[in-house]
């Protein structure tokens, strides 16, 4: 990346991404988008071919246009080859919870996105969020472990029969249901 903002022909590494990230969440970034893709709705000129407009961009303009973008660009970008340009969308500050949570219950998703919202504080709040990544096979054993015990009963008992998650989660989400049962 150059000091004005430009990038280099060719595939940043993740140090320059970041670096480029860095300025565009500044504002200091001399990266031109055009501007009815940063509208929000996205204009319906806009929306015509988007994906091949995303397509034909670089690197760098399509994370200013995750980081910066309306709802129809981040999910685009969501399935973005560049895994770098797949995480900045997650730090778009007008992301909703109800994006969050497609996102977690996604069965495409990938580890790095569903490990990012599952250390995230403030989107754990959600119990929907919770709920999707423990029920996403593709969620890292650790993260969908931790959060089980934060289920109600009826989610736990729906876990512990489902052969749609891993066999670790639905024996500790009978462990759990066991022991909550054996309390009362």
């Amino acid at each position: 990346m150059h000091e004005d903002g430009s990038i280099e022909v060719g595939e940043p590494d993740a140090e320059s991404l970041e670096k480029i990230a860095e300025t565009i969440i500044e504002g200091k970034d001399e990266i031109a988008v055009p501007e009815e893709l940063l509208a929000e709705p996205l204009a319906p000129k806009a929306g015509e071919n988007l994906l091949l407009r995303l397509r034909a961009m670089s690197v760098g303009e399509r994370v200013k246009l995750a980081l910066r973008g309306p709802k129809e660009v981040r999910t685009l970008l969501l399935r973005d080859a560049n895994r770098l340009v797949r995480k900045f969308v997650l730090q778009n500050p007008t992301i909703s919870d109800q994006e969050i949570i497609a996102i977690a219950k996604n069965r495409s998703a990938d580890e790095e996105l569903l490990r990012a919202i599952g250390s995230n504080r403030e989107w754990l709040k959600n119990y929907q969020v919770r709920l999707s990544l423990v029920t996403n096979p593709k969620t890292p054993l650790q993260i969908a472990l931790r959060h089980l015990g934060s289920l109600a009963d009826r989610d736990l008992g729906l876990l512990a029969k489902s052969k749609n998650v891993s066999s670790a989660v639905s024996s500790q989400a009978r462990r759990l249901l066991f022991q909550r049962r054996a309390v009362r």
